[in-house]
C-alpha cells in the first residue's frame, strides 16, 4: 500500500504472535532467507490495536536478533481490522494523474472517517464493464492513528517501514507471485487467524470482492472457556489438543464443531453475496490458510458449503527451502501461520495494491 530493489523482511503482527518472513529474490525464482515466529501476551494485540506496544516491540526484536536482520533494515507490514476501509467504486474514466489529483474528494463520499485523519491509496482495476463512460477502482484507507501505531513499534524496534500493506492483500500477492500456472478466473482467498478471517476475491488476478468476518481462532477459545471455566491458555491447549484434564473431550468437539459451522457459515454468506452482486459470477476454487484452516473438519465443511475446491494455499511450496538451512518438515508443517508475511515479504517499495 503506502509506498531497493534488495530484499526486505515482512513482518506480520498478528494477535497471538509476530511473524517474520525474508525472501532473496534471483531470476530463478525466490529462496527462503528468514523463517520465524515470537508469541506475543495475551491482548498485547486486541481487535488489530496495539494495546501493549512495548511487548510486541520486544518480540520484534527478539526476531531480528535471532536471524541477523541488521538495524535499519527495510521491512513490510500489514494492517487489517475496523479501522482499515476497502471499497470498489466506479469513477468517471480519467488518468492515474487526474485521479491522484482528485481522489481525497473523491474517497469523503465512501469513508465513514474524516479524509483529514487517513492515509489514502488506490487502484484503477479497469473500465466499468457496465458503463463504458466510468471505471473501477480499489480505494483503501487506514486511519491515521491506528498506521502510526504500527509503524511506531517497527522503527522503536530499529527497523524501517518501506511499506504498509492491506492484510488480505498480502495474501493475494503471494497467491499472485507463486501460482502463476494457475489460470483461475475467479479465486477465493481466505486468511483465518486469531481474531477473524479476511476473504478477499480475485477475477482475472484482480481484487473485485474483500471482507472480514470477526470468527477466528480466539471465538474457539472464548466459547470453550465459558462451557467449561478455563481460561485462556487452557482453552488454548485444548483446542490444539483436542483434550484437557477433566474437560470431556467429546463435549470440546461438540463446542469446536459448533464455532467452526458458524465460521462456515459466515463465509458461505460473503461469498453468496459476491455472486448476487457479482452478475452471479461463481468462485471456482478456495484457498485457505492461517492457523485456524488447520482445524479439523474444517476444509470439508467448506467444500460441501461452498460447492467448490477448497485447498491449502502454502506460500513455501514455489520457493526454494535449503534442506541446509531449515527444517524442512518444519516449514511445510507451519506453512498456512505465514502466508502475509510472505506476501509481504515480495513487496517492494512503491508498489501499488
Amino acid at each position: 500500500m503506502f509506498g531497493s530493489r534488495k530484499a526486505i523482511a515482512g513482518i506480520d503482527i498478528g494477535a497471538s504472535a509476530v511473524k517474520l518472513v525474508q525472501f532473496k529474490e534471483s531470476k530463478s525464482g525466490y529462496t527462503l532467507k528468514a523463517l520465524d515466529l515470537e508469541p506475543l501476551p495475551s491482548e498485547a494485540v486486541v481487535d488489530s490495536s496495539i494495546m501493549d506496544s512495548s511487548a510486541v516491540v520486544q518480540a520484534i526484536h527478539d526476531l531480528i536478533e535471532r536471524n541477523s536482520i541488521g538495524k535499519n533494515a527495510e521491512v513490510a507490514i500489514a494492517i487489517s481490522g475496523h479501522s482499515v476501509i476497502v471499497r470498489k467504486i466506479s469513477l468517471p474514466l480519467m488518468t492515474e494523474e487526474e485521479l491522484d489529483g482528485s481522489i481525497q474528494w473523491e474517497a469523503e463520499q465512501y469513508i465513514p472517517f474524516d479524509i483529514a485523519d487517513v492515509y489514502l491509496d488506490y487502484q484503477i482495476i479497469g473500465p466499468d464493464p457496465t458503463d463504458q463512460g466510468q471505471m473501477e477502482v480499489v480505494l483503501i484507507a487506514a486511519r491515521r492513528e491506528f498506521v502510526n501505531e504500527y509503524t511506531g513499534v517497527i522503527r522503536e524496534s530499529g527497523l524501517v517501514p518501506i511499506v504498509v500493506d492491506v492484510g488480505c492483500f498480502a495474501v493475494e500477492n503471494i497467491y499472485c507471485t507463486l501460482y502463476t500456472e494457475e489460470m483461475l478466473e475467479v479465486v477465493a482467498l481466505i486468511d483465518i487467524g486469531a481474531s477473524g478471517a479476511q476473504l478477499s476475491v480475485l477475477k482475472d488476478n484482480i481484487s473485485v470482492f474483500t471482507r472480514e468476518i470477526q470468527i477466528g481462532g480466539d471465538s474457539f477459545n472464548e466459547e470453550l472457556q465459558k462451557r467449561f471455566g478455563l481460561s485462556n491458555e487452557d482453552a488454548e491447549m485444548l483446542k490444539i489438543n483436542g483434550s484437557y484434564e477433566g474437560v470431556d473431550a467429546d463435549e470440546a468437539r461438540d463446542v469446536i464443531e459448533q464455532v467452526t459451522d458458524n465460521l462456515v457459515q459466515e463465509l458461505t454468506r460473503a461469498l453468496d453475496f459476491f455472486s448476487a452482486t457479482f452478475n452471479d459470477e461463481k468462485v471456482s476454487k478456495v484457498y485457505i490458510t492461517g492457523g485456524v484452516c488447520l482445524t479439523p473438519g474444517l476444509q470439508d465443511k467448506l467444500e460441501e458449503s461452498l460447492d467448490a475446491p477448497v485447498a491449502f494455499l502454502d506460500p513455501f511450496s514455489r520457493v526454494n527451502v535449503k534442506e541446509t538451512e531449515f527444517d524442512l518438515e518444519f516449514v511445510k508443517s507451519s506453512a498456512p501461520f505465514y502466508a502475509v508475511a510472505a506476501g509481504l515479504a515480495t513487496r517492494k517499495f512503491g508498489d501499488k495494491l
